[in-house]
């Protein structure tokens, strides 16, 4: 899956929810003063921010795919070593971090066991790999109730829920097969709110991931019909939205 789209796009669909999740995730890696860290598929920067916050920007790389999410990061944290690459070809020598993190990646990665072993080999002997992916195939992440009114009318449609990562256990399965040793998972879960439906609708509008792509090759009757069926499963505004993600914590 590609996110050849603007950074803009990305953070009005997701970056709600992703800016709550890294400072979860930051926390939960144990991210201090000191260390080095590689934030693995930045996107537009949330997790790198988080981590400059707590380490300095100097202490800080982070590497993208996206020409667009590489841009944003390096306009939002100018300060930041920020690269243009993918997860299974890292431009860095062996055991140059402290933290190695992938934040809401491990799932859209072309080969997620080549993906976490060059995190693991980037990583310093012991140093700490990280990773978290929305509980797709649980039915608590963000896009629980979409997927729900998709299924609804499309009942062959195919959802988030068999993508690398999102289901229980499947993190820490991908992380054994990557050699990484002491491996631990535990479930992060955001809230999110919103004033009313357009604001949580129309982001879908923006080609962005699975869900975008989605919504952009039905025509206007489906389209519209989506858009009511996912408003009739929406509580009444204000409302919010839980969103958890699956973390697994590993050794290098």
């Amino acid at each position: 899956m590609s996110f050849d789209v603007a950074a803009d796009a990305y953070g009005r669909f997701m970056g709600r929810y992703s800016e709550l999740l890294a400072a979860e995730f930051a926390e939960l890696a144990g991210a201090q003063r000191g260390q080095r860290a590689l934030d693995v598929g930045c996107g537009p920067g949330a997790l790198t921010a988080r981590l400059v916050d707590r380490l300095g920007a100097e202490a800080v790389t982070a590497i993208d795919p996206s020409e667009s999410f590489v841009a944003a990061t390096r306009a939002r944290l100018p300060q930041v070593d920020v690269h243009s690459g993918a997860a299974e070809r890292l431009p860095f020598p062996d055991g140059s971090f402290d933290l190695v993190l992938a934040q809401l990646v491990v799932h859209f990665m072309a080969d997620p066991v080549a993906g976490l072993a060059e995190m693991a080999r980037v990583a310093r002997p012991a140093g700490l790999v990280a990773a978290c992916v929305w509980d797709h195939a649980g039915g608590t992440g963000p896009l629980a109730i979409f997927w729900r009114a998709v299924r609804d009318l499309d009942p062959g449609a195919r959802d988030e829920s068999e993508l690398a990562g999102a289901r229980e256990g499947h993190l820490a399965e991908l992380f054994t097969s990557a050699g990484l040793r002491d491996v631990e998972t535990s479930l992060l879960t955001v809230r999110v709110g919103f004033t009313g439906f357009a604001e949580w609708w129309d982001p879908f509008l923006l080609g962005v991931g699975p869900a975008g792509s989605y919504v952009a090759g039905l025509d206007e009757g489906r389209r519209e019909a989506l858009r009511a069926r996912c408003e009739q499963l929406l509580p009444p505004a204000p409302f919010e939205i839980h969103a958890s993600a699956w973390c697994a914590r590993g050794r290098a």
